[in-house]
């Protein structure tokens, strides 16, 4: 396989962003599947997923919900499906280890440390225009929250989804989040080599910015090595294109989607999650390097194979 191969993560929906944000935003399970299959069509090699509830449009854990959208888009196309452990900043740990747990995918997140995770900011823009009763309350809870990720919880989720042959994407806020990363590898929790994913530009976490960028570039060669690692990058909301930018002509990996931007360029919104897979990859390939196919990610991160989950 060739060095400068680049994998594109979309990440479908989340649970930041809320419907009234974006007509845009898929927040039902059908409008998820579309646009994931539609994603994986313009090139991404992994699915990043959350799940919403098709009558509130809320984010859920609801394992019969999970497991409609898994199967049908695994039905429609063979990117790797990758299930989020964070869910959402107001889920337990066990409702965000349940479907992953039965599903036991190739790919997992894992959030590497607790943090405020603030949300509320974005609520003044669009007081008196909300769709439903549960947003502004939904966005303002998160002034007095905390994204819980304790010791505890993470080694419950390597030592319980690890069991059942699912690897990680390590999702690193901050320079501090390496270190509790390179704690479990310490202990043996966390086999090299491993996936990060370095994220920039999120209230709560390490700004935006090619300094912080490299910052944590180099934090992570410093940890790890950085033939132990294949890494990748996410900014928030305006950011991303450029983060990722600098991630591509770095020779890392990328990530895009509308869980981490509603945006595809200045004052423009995204019309799809497959509209910001071409954005981004039109720039990884003007630099001269060639996209991965979901079957060259699971070589590159080396994953056990659709085949050995319970999708």
């Amino acid at each position: 396989m060739k060095a400068n191969k680049a994998i594109i993560t979309c990440a479908i929906t989340g649970a930041t962003h809320t419907p009234t944000m974006s007509p845009y935003l898929p927040v039902t399970p059908d409008t998820i599947i579309e646009q994931s299959v539609e994603a994986a069509q313009a090139g991404a090699a992994i699915l990043h997923l959350h799940a919403r509830d098709p009558q509130t449009m809320r984010p859920t854990a609801d394992l019969d919900v999970w497991m409609h959208i898994l199967r049908s888009i695994r039905d429609r196309c063979d990117a790797v499906l990758n299930m989020t452990t964070g869910g959402s900043t107001f889920m337990s740990i066990e409702d965000r280890l349940s479907a992953p747990l039965a599903a036991a995918p190739e790919l997992c997140s894992c959030n590497m440390g607790s943090m405020n995770f603030g949300t509320y900011a974005m609520k003044e823009k669009y007081k008196g225009k909300w769709k439903y009763d549960w947003e502004e309350d939904y966005l303002e809870a998160s002034r007095g929250a905390i994204f819980r990720n304790t010791f505890a919880d993470i080694e419950a989720i390597l030592i319980r989804l690890g069991e059942k042959g699912t690897r990680f994407e390590f999702e690193c806020y901050d320079v501090g989040h390496l270190y509790n990363l390179a704690h479990m590898v310490d202990r043996g929790l966390v086999k090299l080599p491993m996936f990060l994913q370095l994220i920039v530009g999120t209230l709560g976490g390490i700004g935006p910015g090619p300094e912080n960028l490299m910052f944590m570039k180099q934090t992570a060669d410093r940890l790890f090595g950085s033939e132990n690692y294949q890494w990748s990058v996410l900014a928030g909301g305006r950011h991303q294109m450029n983060m990722a930018t600098m991630a591509a002509t770095m020779g890392g990996n990328v990530r895009v989607g509308l869980e981490d931007s509603l945006y595809a360029g200045r004052g423009k919104m995204a019309t799809s999650n497959a509209e910001q897979v071409r954005m981004i990859r039109g720039i990884v390939e003007g630099l001269t390097r060639e996209i991965a196919t979901p079957d060259e990610a699971r070589a590159m991160l080396g994953l056990k194979g659709a085949a050995q989950t319970n999708i």
